[in-house]
């Protein structure tokens, strides 16, 4: 039995006549009264008694009528279902995001986005890079924004722009005060620097730094240290951190010029370079008008 067996069972029910269901159905009339013969068949019973002058349902057809409407109701809402679900999907761009992109890409291209497509639904998930990544290689997001390149066969990467490193210190160091800290002075103060599990890059960065120039500091690691930032004065430690964590600060944390430059943190975009959806393109296009006119 298939779903036509009792949407031509449900016409021929309500019409009470063959003629006027094929024609309803689009069918043949032998054919029609073959494929009710059929079902009658196949459930075991009479469903209609039938004779030259009129066509009625018997008391075995009502009930399986019933029951028909139901099953055909339930049918066309699995596929309206599984069609809305298909339609989302298209509609839908899964991010996963890192806090530079918060800070730097959202405000910038999200409004303009929104107002050129409102058919879009962007979902965002606040993930550290190691958790992003791997949601990008399982298919769980369209799109990672990430510090690390990730170019492979099936991921494509593209570099969005550099974030500025600061030096931060609380505002009674004694260092608060000089216009420019040398690059030997470091070696006598205390850091506190983002932990290497969830900043990875940005901790790769600064160390690599650190053994370029070929000095020694006193540090220490602390998770969740753009929300604990403020701790810092309590403590006297010094910092190095992306730009964008000066709006976290508090009046009692100041920044701080060294002698040499502090190296620059690289914000990516990570996509599926063989499933690349049109939403996903449109984004693309959009971080490029913003940040290659820059």
């Amino acid at each position: 039995m298939e779903l036509r067996h009792l949407r031509y069972f449900v016409t021929v029910a309500e019409e009470l006549n063959f003629s006027k269901a094929a024609l309803k159905l689009y069918t043949a009339q032998p054919s029609l009264s073959q494929q009710i013969k059929d079902l009658e068949e196949y459930v075991g019973v009479q469903l209609f008694n039938r004779t030259k002058r009129k066509v009625e349902l018997t008391e075995e057809g009502a009930a399986f009528l019933e029951q028909a409407r139901l099953t055909l109701m339930q049918a066309d809402k699995a596929v309206a279902t599984a069609r809305q679900i298909a339609k989302t999907k298209q509609q839908r761009l899964r991010i996963g995001f890192v806090a530079t992109a918060e800070a730097h890409i959202f405000p910038q291209v999200l409004p303009q986005l929104r107002i050129q497509h409102p058919e879009l639904i962007t979902e965002f998930t606040y993930l550290d890079e190691q958790q992003n990544i791997q949601a990008l290689m399982q298919n769980q997001l369209d799109i990672a924004f990430t510090h690390q390149n990730l170019n492979t066969e099936t991921i494509c990467s593209q570099k969005i722009f550099d974030e500025v490193l600061i030096f931060v210190l609380p505002k009674n160091h004694p260092f608060a005060k000089e216009k420019v800290i040398p690059l030997h002075a470091l070696g006598y103060l205390d850091f506190v620097l983002p932990s290497a599990e969830q900043f990875p890059s940005l901790y790769a960065l600064i160390y690599e730094f650190i053994q370029q120039h070929d000095f020694t500091l006193h540090t220490q690691e602390m998770t969740d240290v753009l929300i604990k930032i403020n701790q810092l004065k309590h403590q006297n430690w010094c910092t190095i951190l992306p730009a964008y964590a000066k709006n976290m600060f508090s009046s009692d944390l100041v920044i701080a010029t060294l002698a040499i430059d502090l190296p620059k943190l690289p914000l990516f975009i990570n996509f599926n370079s063989q499933q690349t959806s049109n939403h996903t393109k449109i984004l693309l296009e959009q971080l490029s008008k913003v940040f290659c006119s820059e």
